[in-house]
């Protein structure tokens, strides 16, 4: 006898809030199925509803209170689930570890604070790829069990539909169902997504989930669906439907979670171009991130001293931020006018946070005594150790900096320092360059002085050769020279159905010769400027000598439909590629496949180790004879395949002007913390001050 299999029925209604549509609609999207899913169960009382992301309980909480109190009633009662815990679906690749994590923690408070629960469940049924990281991090916030539906199986094979997940060996699982068909459905294909739910089935198991209900601007639930599935009830021999909820369905199958098949690794990967469109949303996010981390951690260190209200301004920033990371907005794949507002929400928590580091600096210079020379007062609000070179320009009241002054710490030792053009036409300020060693929370106070010897600095050296051509890293190891390529790209919003992009160049740049702009004792710099495609280029490349190179690359960028690569050759050819993700670092294979990047990777080979650290590029593909980093893309937004690219009012991604930063380590020294340090530096510098109190003389006038 053959022993059937039990499809659980899981009505939902999968909400983008902002996607072809402002988050405005999204939000009267939100309201107007929450009250259509109320309605299905006040009528239905055998009937069972899904629902996630602890933004739209708060939505509602605020603009409809009756509705919320309804909600509120179905869960009391086990007929409305809460799943996922998190604030929104967020793209699970591009956020930084720290803030990912806090994606989770704010839902979870929401949802603790408000129904006393959080869901063993997490839920990113849309997100487009799942780093390895997050089984780690979803154990650490309590949950063991996940549903997700992409990539599917075209995209990545996979042993089962469910299946336990860590993300490296010998570290923590996740029970995880991987939706077969779609999220959504009508009546009109309920028989073949029966089927294909059961066929799925492990008969071992003995059960799957079909999940069904209508999403964006639908409402959920719909009394014809339901109204089938009692006419129908019967029809499947070998098949029972239940209306279920997603914890229902692991209840029943958690007694055999360890015959299920173990899956190592990341769940990759579903529409590569979302890691390299609409940039201006990921870099938004990539800085609020970091400083609303920054003043996080100095709002713990320093809550004696800021003022009250800052923890609530840094908690609602936190939630702008999570919420930014919706796939769909992260991803770059919204309509290109919904975009003004998350980018000023983005700009909401980066401007809290910098004005409450900015503030705790200065509430924390009070404390220093008064001085007759002036200072420059540095302040680490990171939680890494700094060390690394600074730029600051000090007001010297309209003065350059003179032979004779001098930069000292607190013990009176002199520190190297050099002068620097400043980005202005006029000459207000000298704009100075130094290296600052600084611990995590700590301040650094620097004097300036007068020498009698105005003799310039004897650790000038002569100006070295320009590495845009190949240089040997300190290490020993050499850095051929990075080329930019420039690639037909005729892939839609999402690049749907590649993954990789076109390896026939159709240009390269061209360049000017180098002009040599600094040579002093801590770096000297070239820059030239270069053309290609129609695209203006700039590239400034730094020594810093004994460390590292820097390359400042300045791309504008006026492309259709083109793909730019960096793309560094290997001569003596790789054997190993370490890659950042959200939390860490991953080994994975130099395939050429196009995957998501966080901050900086690692190469191995015959040749030695080279570092680079790349914290303003989000996807690359690598071999063992290259690397080619992916800068920009010129997609039509909003453009998803098999639609044509025939719209009166297109938009092409990105155009505009886009700066990047890299820097190249080479040698036994290059390990994934040395990294990650200097992207930290890149993205947390220091936060400096000019300090006077004290000085009896005119500004100016050094003592």
């Amino acid at each position: 006898m053959t022993e059937v299999k039990t499809v659980h029925i899981i009505f939902n209604a999968h909400i983008d809030p902002i996607w072809l549509w402002p988050w405005q609609s999204g939000l009267d999207e939100t309201l107007a199925t929450c009250r259509s899913a109320c309605d299905r169960l006040d009528r239905h009382p055998d009937l069972t509803f899904s629902r996630g992301e602890a933004w739209v309980y708060q939505q509602v909480e605020r603009l409809a209170p009756e509705l919320f109190a309804r909600i509120k009633s179905h869960i009391e009662a086990g007929r409305w689930e809460i799943v996922g815990g998190w604030w929104i679906q967020p793209d699970c690749n591009q956020p930084s570890g720290f803030a990912l994590e806090r994606q989770i923690s704010v839902g979870k408070d929401y949802f603790q604070s408000r129904f006393n629960l959080f869901p063993r469940i997490a839920y990113n049924v849309d997100t487009f790829g799942h780093s390895a990281a997050l089984p780690g991090i979803m154990r650490e916030a309590g949950q063991d069990q996940y549903v997700m539906m992409r990539p599917e199986q075209h995209e990545m094979a996979l042993p089962s539909n469910l299946f336990r997940w860590r993300g490296y060996e010998g570290s923590p699982e996740v029970v995880t169902y991987r939706i077969p068909g779609g999220y959504a459905n009508g009546p009109h294909d309920n028989v073949d997504r029966i089927q294909q739910v059961a066929d799925a089935i492990d008969p071992r198991i003995g059960h799957g989930m079909l999940f069904t209900g209508i999403g964006d601007h639908g409402g959920g639930p719909t009394e014809t669906a339901i109204a089938w599935y009692r006419e129908h009830w019967n029809d499947f021999p070998g098949i029972r439907l239940e209306f279920s909820t997603p914890s229902r369905f692991f209840d029943a199958i958690w007694a055999k979670k360890e015959s299920l098949p173990l899956v190592t690794g990341e769940l990759q990967q579903h529409a590569i171009g979302c890691y390299s469109v609409h940039r201006p949303i990921k870099t938004s996010l990539r800085h609020a991130e970091h400083l609303v981390a920054q003043a996080d951690l100095a709002l713990r260190r320093e809550q004696d001293l800021l003022p009250k209200g800052s923890a609530a301004s840094i908690e609602e920033s936190w939630k702008k931020i999570a919420f930014c990371q919706f796939h769909d907005t992260l991803g770059g794949t919204c309509l290109p006018s919904a975009y003004a507002q998350p980018i000023a929400q983005l700009g909401f928590a980066a401007s809290v946070a910098d004005d409450l580091l900015q503030n705790a600096l200065r509430l924390k210079m009070r404390a220093l005594p008064d001085d007759t020379h002036q200072r420059i007062v540095l302040y680490n609000a990171s939680d890494r150790l700094f060390d690394g070179p600074v730029q600051h320009s000090p007001w010297m009241d309209w003065k350059r900096w003179q032979p004779g002054w001098r930069l000292v710490d607190e013990s009176g030792h002199r520190v190297a320092v050099q002068t620097m053009d400043s980005e202005a036409v006029v000459d207000i300020s000298p704009q100075l360059l130094f290296w600052a060693k600084v611990e995590a929370g700590k301040m650094q106070v620097l004097r300036i002085v007068e020498s009698d010897d105005a003799s310039p600095s004897k650790d000038a050296t002569e100006h070295l050769a320009f590495p845009g051509d190949g240089i040997v890293l300190p290490g020993g190891v050499r850095l051929e020279a990075p080329a930019l390529e420039l690639i037909d790209d005729r892939s839609d919003t999402w690049s749907h159905g590649i993954d990789r992009y076109n390896a026939a160049i159709e240009a390269t740049a061209s360049w000017s010769d180098p002009v040599g702009v600094d040579n002093g004792p801590l770096m000297s710099s070239w820059t030239r400027r270069g053309q290609i495609g129609k695209s203006e280029l700039t590239a400034e490349w730094r020594t810093y000598k004994g460390h590292f190179e820097e390359l400042r690359l300045t791309v504008e960028w006026v492309e259709h439909h083109k793909l730019l690569k960096l793309t560094v050759p290997f001569p003596a050819g790789v054997t190993r590629r370490t890659d950042g993700i959200v939390t860490g670092w991953l080994h994975r294979p130099l395939d050429g496949r196009e995957l998501p990047v966080r901050d900086g990777v690692i190469f191995e080979g015959a040749a030695g180790k080279l570092g680079i650290a790349c914290p303003d590029v989000y996807a690359l593909d690598a071999t063992a004879e290259r690397a080619r980093f992916t800068l920009l893309r010129s997609p039509i937004l909003a453009h998803h395949d098999p639609h044509g690219v025939e719209a009166p009012r297109r938009t092409f991604s990105d155009r505009g002007e886009h700066t990047f930063t890299f820097r190249f380590f080479g040698g036994g020294s290059v390990t994934s913390d040395l990294i990650d340090d200097h992207a930290y530096q890149i993205q947390r510098p220091l936060i400096a001050a000019d300090l006077t109190r004290g000085m009896t003389f005119r500004r100016g006038e050094i003592g």
